[in-house]
This record gives structure tokens, sequence and C-alpha cells, in this order.
């Protein structure tokens, strides 16, 4: 008996059916409703081989809608990938079980990105694609020759990410990428119509995008229209009218098949109505049988490009940067040295540009960008011209006024491969990136963020663009390397520790102000996330711990405090996250764990104090600002908030005299 399409499909409404009902928990309908969807594209178009998930020059399958995570979970089962394994597809949920509620990059191999924040999954999508165009200039079509496909539902095209992202991708022309929209009209609160009336495909033409519409249950039609995106040199939005949670007899087409289990009888109704008459979990062998075929179905382009690579002058190039290795050679330690030989008082900010000129000369995979304040942020270098939907070659995006669309561009870029992103804002506008940010750390990705304009230090702007909360509101997420380097040398090293790390990404918080250089050796002491600057020369009294561009202020604390007598030692600590990983014994070399009478510890840095107790015990003394900022000249400004030397060696010597008393 010959397999239709229409039992490939009914094979993933089952497994999504069964899998929700056992967890009793989970959105069966959409992988019911685009069933039909994934069937025609994964079983005639998508480009992948089951046996090597991590061939380069696959096509990526990305599920923006993410609730509906069994439809992913039921393809990779069904097209023969290693797991999710039918026990995984029974523990779905569950804990352990690599078939989390929504699809964890780090859990699955075929999960190309961890979505289910509605929209950024589309959103990574654009920076998938535009590493594929970007490599595919540098190495050419027979090493990277291939399509970006997108789930996404109607939350995702309402989030305001999905306006930054297809504005960004249709301006450079990503004609790799189509998305399939899933048309259901429902929301969880019920029809879409009770919160939208836009006019969606209307937008997407206006911003660059081709459009086209299919019946989602017609796989005849499915397939034209995707032919006819294929056809287009523009990003393609497929509309698919479909039916949520098809096939249950009471509950398709209503908000009740969407975010909960369908329930034993409803299910049982829809076995019925699908002619799936078959036990929970069990696939018969020959619908099996063809979509395992389905799953070897690129074995034979796959071994064409091994051949071509084989063969490829840039072949050892071009596996490198898929890999994440970096090149050889120690372009920042050969650049710091020439900073020892002449050192420059300069704001971070600028440090960074100057590390990235010796950065981005040596590194070629690294692609720069900014929101829009490239003359600010500093990001962008003689090596980094402008990658454009003319020259897919160049390696530096001019992401306009989009922080959240960036960033999750970025996200993007590192995951698919080959490339090493890096993008600047002001540290204050994190905020609109924030989500963005948190997922890079959850998905291990390299991507670096060039926050400037890091504190009450950019002065006349205001409290609107003065950051106060955000160093510490960052340091909150996990892995997440959070760096305010205080001089050109620090900056270096910062640099060279957020390329270093494969599995996360880092934060460069950098200063508008001019700083002078403080460090005087090449031993990449950032490393360790904080260490002893200056050291005491009378007896100890003092631990000042400071940040970027309060080291200044901190050494000239301890000069001040060394002139009367009290031993005062300087910590830079440019990484909390950095310096809570060291021995024990190392931190308390650099902190010691004495009676706060006899050593007094004090922050200093120009944000909140919250947080900072954990470095200067409850005693200790923490100068910051825990209220908003102030507009007016820099020196002023500071001032006011106390964090001059002569206010905070004041306080200082009060703290000690009250403690001798």
């Amino acid at each position: 008996m010959t397999v239709s399409d229409q039992d490939c499909a009914n094979a993933i409404r089952a497994l999504a059916m069964d899998a929700v009902e056992a967890a009793n928990s989970g959105h069966p309908g959409m992988p019911m409703g685009m069933a039909d969807v994934a069937t025609v594209l994964w079983q005639r178009y998508l480009k992948f081989d089951a046996a090597d998930p991590h061939w380069p020059d696959r096509d990526r399958f990305i599920l923006s809608a993410g609730h509906g995570s069994m439809l992913i979970y039921a393809l990779l089962h069904l097209t023969g990938f290693a797991r999710p394994t039918l026990e995984d597809l029974k523990a779905f949920r569950q804990l352990g079980s690599p078939c989390a509620g929504h699809p964890e990059n780090f859990e699955l191999a075929g999960i190309e990105a961890t979505t289910g924040p509605l929209g950024q999954g589309l959103a990574m999508a654009v920076g998938f694609a535009l590493a594929e165009r970007h490599l595919n200039a540098q190495f050419g079509d027979g090493l990277v020759d291939h399509n970006t496909w997108v789930i996404a539902g109607d939350g995702c095209l309402m989030e305001g990410i999905n306006h930054e992202a297809i504005g960004l991708a249709g301006h450079l022309k990503l004609g790799r990428l189509k998305v399939l929209w899933d048309d259901n009209r429902i929301t969880i609160d019920g029809a879409v119509s009770k919160s939208s009336i836009e006019d969606i495909p209307a937008r997407y033409r206006a911003t660059g995008w081709h459009v086209v519409e299919c019946d989602g249950h017609d796989h005849a039609d499915i397939a034209r229209a995707m032919d006819e995106a294929l056809a287009s040199d523009l990003p393609t939005l497929i509309r698919c009218r479909t039916v949520i949670g098809k096939g249950a007899p009471t509950k398709a087409g209503t908000s009740g098949s969407h975010g909960s289990p369908l329930g034993a009888k409803e299910i049982e109704g829809a076995r019925e109505a699908l002619g799936w008459n078959h036990p929970a979990f069990v696939i018969p062998d020959d619908i099996r049988e063809t979509w395992l075929a389905a799953g070897k179905r690129g074995n034979g382009e796959h071994e064409a490009w091994n051949a071509r690579l084989a063969g490829h002058a840039d072949a050892a190039e071009f596996t490198r940067r898929m890999q994440g290795e970096l090149p050889a050679g120690n372009p920042i330690g050969d650049y710091i040295d020439t900073l020892l030989a002449d050192p420059k008082k300069v704001a971070t900010r600028k440090a960074s540009e100057m590390a990235l000129e010796a950065l981005t000369a040596a590194i070629p995979e690294m692609v720069g960008g900014s929101a829009d304040l490239t003359g600010s942020n500093n990001t962008r270098t003689k090596a980094t011209g402008p990658l454009t939907a003319d020259d897919y070659a160049g390696r530096y995006v001019s992401y306009g006024i989009r922080e959240f669309g960036m960033a999750a561009a970025m996200n993007g870029l590192a995951l698919h491969g080959g490339v090493i992103p890096y993008g600047g804002t002001f540290l204050v506008f994190s905020d609109y990136a924030r989500g963005a940010i948190r997922l890079s750390a959850l998905q291990n990705t390299r991507v670096i963020y060039v926050l400037t304009h890091d504190s009450i230090g950019l002065g006349e702007d205001g409290p609107t663009h003065q950051p106060i909360e955000h160093l510490t509101s960052l340091r909150l997420i996990p892995n997440l390397d959070v760096f305010r380097p205080c001089d050109t040398v620090e900056t270096a090293e910062c640099w060279a520790l957020a390329l270093a790390k494969q599995d996360g990404p880092a934060v460069l918080a950098l200063s508008r102000q001019n700083l002078p250089q403080l460090r005087t050796d090449n031993e990449m002491k950032s490393a360790r996330g904080a260490y002893r600057l200056f050291a005491a020369e009378a007896e100890r009294r003092v631990i000042l711990i400071a940040t970027g561009s309060e080291v200044e202020i901190a050494a000239g604390v301890r000069e001040a405090l060394e002139a009367e007598g009290i031993g005062a030692d300087v910590v830079s600590m440019p990484s909390w996250e950095r310096f809570d990983a060291q021995p024990a014994d190392y931190r308390a070399d650099v902190l010691p764990d004495v009676d706060p009478s006899q050593i007094l510890r004090v922050s200093i840095e120009a944000g909140t104090t919250l947080g900072w107790e954990r470095y200067t015990m409850v005693h200790g003394l923490r100068f910051g600002i825990d209220g908003w900022g102030a507009s007016g000249p820099i020196d002023a400004v500071y001032d006011k908030f106390g964090l001059t030397v002569p206010k905070i060696t004041q306080a200082v010597r009060d703290r000690l005299q009250a403690q001798e008393k």
C-alpha cells in the first residue's frame, strides 16, 4: 500500500497528541495544524542528512513558534536522527528528557536555535540567512549554498522584534530566507481578531519581502508556494492558511487546542477523523520507512559536498571557521606590547576600537555592527568594510535603530557558524536587547556586545541615557561574562577573553570619558576577574575594589590614604563572573577574609551598589548610585553623587576613625 503525504502528516499529529497527553502539558494545536506544511518541506525541499546533523551546507530549519515543539521533535524522530528516541518522546517535558517544553539547541542535534520567546526564532533566522550569504560570498556556491526555513505563528509576527527583523532582512535582500506563517487566526486568548486587524502581507511587502499564499492542508498547493519562494531573490513570507488542532473533533480551529492536552476522548475522536487507527506512540512500519527515506534523501548531495570540500583551495580555512577555532597567533598580546611602549589615555570605547583594529585584521570571521551608533560605539575598523545587499563579503552591518533585532540576528550569525559577531549600542539600551542577550547566554553563543557610555560619565545626556542598574542586571544572567575594563590594557585583555570563550557571550561595558593607562604589564590579569593593581605600602587597612572608570578614582583615594600612613590596596575587578570562578585561595589572597575592623573593604562603581555586599561584606563601604543620574558636565555629576577622590577618602577616613573608638 502506498504511503501518502497525508499518512506522513498524520504521524506527526499522532505523536504530538500522544506526547502532550502523556505529559499532561504542552501545545498540540500548532503541530497538528502545520503537520502538512512540515511534511512537504521535510520530504521534498529541506536539504539535510539525518546521519550528520552538523553538515555545514544543510538547510537550517527554525521553529520560531517554539511552543509547538512536538513538531520538531516528531520530525527529528521520524526522519532518523539519533535522538529523540521514542522513549524520549514518551518523556516529553519531563525532567532529564531532551524533549524540553520548548526546543533547546544544546539538548538535541537538529535544533538549530533555542526558541519559545515569540519572534526571536524568526529574528535569529535573519542572522542565519545573513551568515549564509556572507560565507557564500567568501567561499562560493560549492561550499555554501543553502536556505533558512522558519515556521512562525501569529504571535511571532505580532511581537515588536518581528518588525525589526523583517526590516533588516528586506533591506539586505536575504533571498535565502523563507518564513512559513502558520496563519491559523488563533492565539491563546482566542481569535486573532480580538487583538489585531493589521494587513500582515502588506507589511511584509512594504519591507521588501515577497509574499505568497497557500492552503496549508493542500500538499500540492504548499509545494507550489515553496517553489515560488525558491524562485524569488527576495526573502519570502509564505502565508499558510491552516486549522489549529486539525483533526480534533471539537477543539480544531479553537484556542482550546493551543496550549493544553486534548484529553482522551478528543484524541479518540481525532484518531477516528484522521483515519489513524493505531495505539499511542505506534507508527506503522511503512510510514516509518517513508519518513526514514526522507532523512536519507540528502545523502548524495552531502557526499558530493564532501568531495568539493576536499578539493577546495580554502578547505582548511572554511573548516577552521566552522569549527569556531581562532587563527594561530596572539594579536592581542602583540598589541598590548605596543601600549606598554607608548601608553594611551583614551576612553575605553576608543581603546576597544584600537584593539579591534588588531583583532579584525587577524580574525577574518569577525563581523561587526552597531545599532546606528557606529561613531559612538567605535565598532568599525579598517578591515570591516560594509556588508550590504550589493556586497555580502563585507564585514560591517548597519543594523539601524534595531537593538533587539541586532542582538537576535547576532545570535543567528553565531549559531550558523563560521562567523563571530559583535555589535554595539549604549549600555542603557541593552534593555531593548535583553531578551536576545539572555538567549545568547542560554544557547551558549559566542556573541560580543559592545555597550558604551557605561555610566553617569556621559554627563549632559542625563538620566534617560545614564545606566544605573544595567551592570548589575546583566551580571544576573548565567553564562554571560560582563567585563568593565579600566584602561587600554584591560580592554584588550577583555576582548581576547571574550573571543576565546566559544560557549557563551560577553558584554564589554565601555566609558565615554578618557581614562589613564594604569597597567604596565602584559600578563592577562583580567582572566582572573579581579587582581591587585596596586598594593598597600603602609600597613594595609583598606582594600579599594573598583571597575572601569572608577579604578582611576580608587587609585587617587589610595594615594591620599597612603599619604596619611593608611595602607590601601587597589583591586581592579573587570569581571565578577571570572573572579567568582577562581580557586578559593586566590580569592582569599585578593580579598582576605578578616575582621572589617582590621581591613575595611570598599567598592566604587558608578552604578547601583546592589550586589557589592558579596565583596565588601555587610560592614564595608559601597560607593555608587542607587537613584537616577543627573544632567550636567561629567565632573559636576560625579561630584553630586560623591564619586570623587576627596569625598570617598573622607568617608573612608571617617569609617576607620569610628572603628577605632
